[in-house]
């Protein structure tokens, strides 16, 4: 059965960010998910994870200006200073907290030849930085229908990518929704490649909201996941639909999260 870890930047935003580990905790999930924890202080993180008995499965590194519209820029030839600056800071948050996996978004580029070269260095150099912390990094394909001219598109993009550094602290993290939305069949890649992933994410498709609000089948998404041999954890990266707390019934009826909900007070 998966383990289910909830992403705290997208769930339980009704709350702040400090708050949600103890909601997550309270919804029956142990282990949690956060894009990005550096607006919270190691300390902090430290003692919210261990008050609530969680474990972190993974964050990612700094991805440039979120709210300007970037999505990583290990891709950027022109920002490689600024990417191996958010490298530092990334490790100084993994030696201390020991996330299973840290993410590297490559970020956009609209020119795939050139920034080729700068996305391969780049990951190196932060697999590298995150193996001396004893953390594994992963890539992740972006659909580039939700990010146009995202570097890594989709599954073979991000295969070929991982293939060409032939680096063992680099693996691919797997996005459902971003698989479909780009035309793929996500079982037929976990049946091939699940033994090998680092990290599932989840949404229903179409709207990337909570199971059961699409058209994805997730009690044969769930065995797809088992019978692939897949190691880790899957994660819920999705926009509520609703308050974050009424969109787990299904998860709760196919028995992948408990049906109490415990107290915080």
């Amino acid at each position: 059965m998966p383990k289910l870890a909830a992403n705290l930047t997208m769930l339980f935003t009704e709350y702040p960010l400090a708050d949600r580990f103890g909601r997550a905790a309270a919804n029956g999930f142990g282990g949690v998910e956060v894009l990005f924890p550096y607006e919270l202080r190691v300390n902090e993180i430290t003692e919210l994870l261990r008050d609530n008995h969680l474990d972190l499965v993974l964050f990612n590194l700094p991805a440039g200006d979120w709210n300007a519209g970037d999505r990583g820029i290990a891709a950027s030839p022109d920002r490689v200073k600024e990417f191996r600056n958010g490298v530092d800071l990334a490790v100084t948050y993994a030696e201390a907290l020991k996330p299973r996996r840290v993410n590297c978004l490559v970020g956009k580029t609209d020119n795939p030849l050139e920034s080729r070269r700068t996305m391969l260095e780049n990951i190196v150099y932060a697999a590298d930085a995150l193996e001396t912390a004893g953390v594994k990094m992963t890539i992740e394909p972006v659909n580039t229908h939700d990010v146009p001219g995202f570097a890594i598109a989709d599954t073979a993009a991000a295969l070929s990518v991982l293939a060409e550094v032939e680096h063992p602290n680099v693996g691919l993290q797997f996005d459902v929704y971003h698989s479909l939305r780009m035309g793929e069949d996500p079982f037929a890649i976990i049946a091939e490649h699940g033994k090998n992933m680092d990290h599932i994410q989840i949404a229903d498709f179409p709207g990337r909201h909570q199971p059961g609000t699409g058209e994805i089948d997730f009690q044969r998404l769930f065995t797809t996941i088992d019978d692939s041999g897949y190691p880790g954890w899957v994660s819920l990266e999705y926009i509520p639909e609703g308050h974050t707390e009424d969109g787990f019934a299904l998860l709760r009826e196919l028995g992948y999260l408990s049906t109490s909900v415990e107290s915080t007070d």
